[in-house]
């Protein structure tokens, strides 16, 4: 049996099984759960900015583009080096968390291509951080308002990384490290030990001033309370109470009592004995 007459059927049959593998191909895609695509259409319109494809099995005609975007939480870091207020050079080390918005890949796409991180994040991160940091002095940089200025440019990144013309979502922004001048370290170190060492000693003399005014306050309050019982002590109130005194020792069954004249105070003078 003679089996090059089917040949050019097996030849065909290759090249039919080779284009449709070619077609599918570039027919049938799938988008992973951490990932958002575009499509853009050579023939009919350009890039579809509006047309966001989610996750799943999806076919789109062979002739146009897919463009497949990454969205899942990304972190960059980055080493700079800043000037201060006044000019002295600082090294500081940030770093950024961040994702695309998942409605607006197509404008992120339109404008950066899918490298916005290097095109976009990463040169407003460093923009803000200088904007930033050049209204303070490499001493509140380093301690008293490190804070305020880590807030500031987190706000201020969080908003020229979300507006409308970016479209990207930053989660968090962290300084890792302010690295000073060796010299300019020590210096503010210092500063801030005599600072502190200030603030005790002044911390014990209001300790020892509340405590002096206290003892004062007491001894003026007992000063007065005696002054007034002194006042009240009258030699007729005196005799009254000696009087009350005698009838009550008078009253005890355990006692005898004999009264015999009085005292040079006025009070009766009293001899007893226990049965």
């Amino acid at each position: 049996m003679d089996n090059r007459k089917f040949l050019p059927f097996i030849v065909i049959g290759v090249i039919v099984v080779i284009i449709l593998f070619a077609v599918s191909s570039s027919t049938f895609y799938t988008i992973q759960s951490s990932e958002r695509a575009v499509i853009f259409k050579k023939f009919s319109g350009g890039l579809d900015k509006e047309v966001i494809i989610e996750p799943g099995f999806h076919f789109k005609a062979p002739w146009n583009d897919l463009i497949v975007f990454d969205v899942a939480e990304t972190k960059a870091e980055e080493t700079m080096d800043v000037l201060d207020k006044n000019g002295l050079s600082i090294k500081v080390d940030v770093s950024v968390r961040f994702y695309p918005r998942f409605d607006r890949i197509g404008h992120i796409y339109e404008r950066f291509r899918l490298g916005y991180i290097n095109t976009l994040v990463i040169p407003e991160v460093r923009s803000t951080v200088r904007q930033v940091m050049g209204r303070y002095t490499a001493e509140e940089i380093y301690s008293t308002k490190r804070q305020d200025v880590e807030t500031a440019i987190r706000t201020e990144t969080a908003e020229v990384l979300g507006n409308e013309t970016n479209n990207v979502t930053m989660t968090t922004l962290l300084i890792r490290s302010i690295i000073l001048p060796d010299k300019i370290k020590q210096a503010i170190e210092s500063k801030l030990q005599q600072e502190q060492e200030a603030l005790a000693y002044q911390f014990r003399l209001d300790k020892e001033k509340s405590e002096a005014e206290r003892k004062r306050i007491a001894a003026e309050g007992e000063s007065a309370a005696n002054k007034i019982i002194n006042n009240s002590l009258t030699p007729s109130l005196l005799k009254m109470r000696g009087i009350e005194a005698t009838l009550k020792l008078a009253e005890s069954p355990n006692s005898k009592v004999v009264v015999i004249g009085q005292g040079a105070d006025g009070l009766p003078l009293i001899l007893g004995g226990n049965n």
